[in-house]
């Protein structure tokens, strides 16, 4: 067994996992720039209503998007441990599978969401004229759904198959696109509101039609083919239907903490909700660097897994590991030296920003605290251990429900300290369940 150091100083390990982060850093790059626009196109019509319909219709849709975003991770191991076997007829039957799977979800989950979109937009305390807005914004949006899910299974597909820079295209390809509708339709042609969601519309299928095209290519160079009689078979599914039923039951688990977060914050007035709101902006800044080394790991684990080579598995991890961990450090002295500017950027109301300034100690703290977990759940992505991952975030949650009641004394601070704890189990119990798999040999079979 290679020891730590050796593993470190393997020279192609650390090009294997930037070749394949550096797109995925950039990839995430993109979808803040995304989000601007469409605020920024919106908060130049004529009426605050189109703003807040767009903002509220942005909402709504992105419940089923996030929600069935096990569709990119699910793929991802499946992909990946298929290419370390040089299995390419397995390769194309997991592309087969999950497009279909996305397509089929898209379809269904649209349909049911049209019936559902006038009590969601009520829930948002829209005004009438707002509300009339969103839903336009909405049933045009919902026809970028099924495109939407495609995406997500090709970008999977293509990290597993270590084609990273394909994802980034692909990326690039949907939010450029509605990026320059998006000024076209708005500004140009006056189409509004309409105009807004019906550049998103169109970006997201010609992503989804660069994406099927770029994936066509590379399959026609594997000598295989996919056995369409074995697919009828329900047992062929199971393993990708398992994997992704406790991925989503896992994202799941995770937005209620988020969503608690916020509820419980609103409780302590509205300077301390927006605080928090500003200093949670900065997990989303540290996610741009540290989920492209997790994607990294993600490829080249289940890539070794696959190949049945121990020795790859223990270099990618303690390689990617070795970059996360000096990501996050480099994170944690940005904000612990730089966070009052961070804070400042984001807001100019005094009591907003002294709040902010309060709670910038936990925001320097989490980086570090939080790498471990992006780290661990690549590794399991991977190995497709998506059961052992659901276990982990649930008992984590469990942690952070009795903390969060234990701490209802203590306002803010509490909070904080129950979300940091949170990230730490996180942490811990990816590692204590990896650590048994491990002495059972079972990593690889």
């Amino acid at each position: 067994m290679t020891t730590l150091l050796e593993a470190w100083r393997h020279r192609a390990t650390h090009r294997q996992v930037w070749a394949l982060a550096t797109p995925m850093i950039l990839s995430n790059l993109t979808v803040p720039l995304v989000s601007l626009v469409d605020s920024t196109v919106a908060g130049h019509l004529p009426h605050t209503q189109d703003l807040a319909a767009v903002t509220v219709g942005s909402a709504v849709y992105a419940l089923p998007v996030w929600s069935l975003g096990f569709l990119r991770m699910g793929t991802t191991g499946f992909a990946a441990q298929a290419k370390g076997a040089n299995d390419a007829s397995a390769l194309r039957t997991v592309q087969t599978q999950a497009l279909l799977l996305a397509a089929v979800l898209g379809v269904l989950v649209g349909l049911l969401m049209v019936p559902a979109l006038p009590w969601l937009v009520a829930e948002m305390h829209a005004t009438p004229l707002m509300a009339g807005r969103a839903l336009d914004y909405l049933h045009l949006r919902l026809f970028g759904l099924p495109a939407a899910l495609l995406n997500y299974a090709l970008a999977g597909w293509f990290i597993g198959a270590q084609r990273a820079r394909t994802t980034l295209a692909l990326l690039l390809v949907t939010n450029l696109v509605n990026i320059a509708l998006n000024l076209l339709f708005v500004p140009l042609l006056g189409w509004g509101v309409p105009g807004i969601a019906l550049a998103s519309v169109v970006g997201e299928w010609c992503g989804a039609l660069y994406g099927l095209w770029r994936a066509l290519q590379v399959v026609r160079g594997l000598d295989a083919h996919v056995d369409w009689q074995t697919l009828r078979a329900w047992r062929q599914w199971l393993p990708l239907l398992r994997v992704n039923r406790d991925i989503f039951l896992r994202t799941l688990a995770l937005e209620g903490v988020f969503f608690s977060l916020s509820l419980l914050g609103a409780r302590l007035g509205d300077a301390t909700v927006a605080a928090n709101a500003l200093l949670l902006n900065g997990l989303m800044l540290t996610a741009f660097g540290l989920d492209g080394l997790a994607n990294a790991v993600e490829a080249l684990c289940g890539h070794a897994i696959g190949a049945r080579d121990h020795h790859a598995l223990r270099r990618a991890l303690v390689v990617a590991g070795g970059w996360s961990l000096i990501g996050s450090i480099g994170y944690a002295l940005l904000f612990g030296s730089a966070g009052h500017l961070f804070v400042d950027l984001q807001t100019n109301l005094p009591e907003v920003r002294d709040a902010a300034y309060r709670y910038l100690p936990w925001l320097t703290a989490l980086p570090i605290v939080g790498m471990w977990s992006y780290l661990l759940d690549g590794l399991f992505i991977g190995a497709t251990r998506a059961r052992e991952m659901r276990d982990s975030m649930l008992m984590s949650v469990l942690f952070f429900a009795l903390l969060a009641w234990l701490t209802r004394s203590l306002g803010n601070e509490g909070l904080w300290l129950t979300f940091l704890a949170f990230m730490t189990v996180r942490g811990l119990s990816l590692a204590w369940l990896g650590l048994r798999i491990r002495r059972r040999r079972a990593w690889i079979a």
